[in-house]
């Protein structure tokens, strides 16, 4: 619930052992291939059919939207420019 809550955005599940290992390396997946211009769309069109886990609580996004952004910030600094310091 409070990643649904932190992004605004419904959270979709897979039923697979260790899943959340999978969505890591997925994620990682994408990390290395960053200056490539692929997207993480891309990277997981093969995954297993998702199914939905919970949706964003009303009000939450209120809260948690600046911290998202500073959030998409560091993240694109590291992204674009892993020697950096956050």
């Amino acid at each position: 619930q409070v990643l649904s809550d932190v992004f605004n955005t419904p959270v979709y599940t897979i039923d697979t052992a260790n899943s959340a290992c999978l969505g890591s390396a997925y994620r990682a997946i994408h990390g290395l291939v960053a200056e490539t211009n692929v997207s993480l769309a891309d990277v997981v069109k093969l995954a297993p059919e998702p199914r939905l886990a919970v949706t964003p609580t009303a009000g939450a996004e209120e809260l948690y939207r600046p911290l998202l952004k500073r959030y998409a910030e560091l993240e694109q600094k590291v992204i674009y420019n892993p020697t950096s310091s956050c």
